[in-house]
């Protein structure tokens, strides 16, 4: 634990850690899925799990990743609020750092985010005022966290809805690229970047989806999502539901992202009105094929790696 907090930390967490391979493509671990993942054992990169449904001492979902246990995993927090006023529960924590004892991950990340306020908790991921105080608090969780396990947190940009008023808050805003760069420098964690969600902010709040991805650190993109979303026509907003296969536009910002950047690890999400297991791996396979053009087109032999190939303990 911090007594005090540093003003920027480089993310060394002692031994080398496994880290997933650039070109590895994966999807959401679902319990419609399993019988069919276990029998025809698809080549999947990793699978992803939600931490918090995986926090009970036992049953079925322990037994699902037992049975998955070759497949490199990705377990994605949701509920940890980083950005509230209270402290992160020491609890939660326990059992975020049992499951990753349990079942050892190869990436852990976490959103950008609240859902406690003044001893009340809320069954939602809630928008962040990007202010210097924000910065600060959310970068004193983010090492708590990182101490915690021992490991390096992957954060990712949520989706938004609306736009904070610097006046009525009293503080000036900070762009949100800038923001999520000064906490890699601060706190020493990487970035989980949603295509989906930088569309659906574009449109919600009017930024351009293209000057934002440019504005990310490379270096620090650890994972990418993709997902669906919805229109909700009454409003005029996008919705990002992770209910729909992945739209054109959000295939074409990733696509040249990928090759800016170069490939990087990325997740199909889809976690309401879930399809059938070939749906998703259609999906992969065209991330796939993004992946392999950008590679060739870097003119690599080897894919290049975000971190240390160390093998998965799973």
């Amino acid at each position: 634990m911090h007594e005090s907090s540093p003003t920027s930390r480089s993310p060394d967490f002692g031994t080398a850690l496994p880290s997933f391979d650039d070109m590895a493509t994966g999807i959401s671990l679902k319990a419609q899925h399993v019988r069919e993942l276990m029998s025809s054992r698809p080549a999947l990169g990793f699978l992803e799990i939600h931490a918090e449904n995986y926090m009970g001492a036992g049953g079925a979902p322990h037994a699902r990743l037992d049975a998955l246990q070759e497949y490199p995993l990705s377990i994605h927090g949701v509920g940890l609020s980083l950005a509230s006023d209270r402290p992160l529960e020491a609890a939660h924590l326990a059992r975020l750092r049992a499951l990753c004892e349990r079942h050892p991950p190869t990436s852990v990340s976490e959103h950008l985010a609240w859902a406690g306020h003044s001893g009340h908790f809320y069954n939602d991921l809630l928008p962040v005022p990007l202010t210097d105080a924000m910065l600060a608090r959310v970068s004193d969780n983010l090492m708590r966290l990182q101490d915690c396990l021992g490991r390096q947190v992957l954060i990712e940009n949520p989706a938004h809805y609306l736009r904070f008023d610097a006046q009525a808050l009293g503080a000036e805003l900070i762009p949100e690229t800038n923001f999520l760069t000064r906490l890699v420098e601060r706190s020493g964690c990487g970035l989980l970047i949603d295509v989906n969600n930088v569309f659906v902010s574009a449109h919600n709040i009017g930024v351009d989806p293209a000057a934002w991805l440019e504005s990310i650190p490379a270096a620090a993109v650890g994972e990418i999502h993709l997902a669906g979303h919805v229109v909700d026509e009454r409003e005029g907003l996008l919705i990002d539901n992770h209910g729909a296969p992945v739209c054109e536009a959000v295939w074409a910002l990733y696509a040249d992202f990928i090759q800016r950047v170069g490939p990087r690890p990325t997740l199909i999400e889809w976690d309401t009105q879930v399809p059938a297991l070939e749906v998703l791996l259609g999906q992969t396979a065209r991330a796939e094929q993004i992946l392999q053009s950008a590679l060739v087109q870097q003119g690599s032999r080897v894919p290049q790696t975000s971190g240390p190939q160390v093998e998965s303990p799973r």
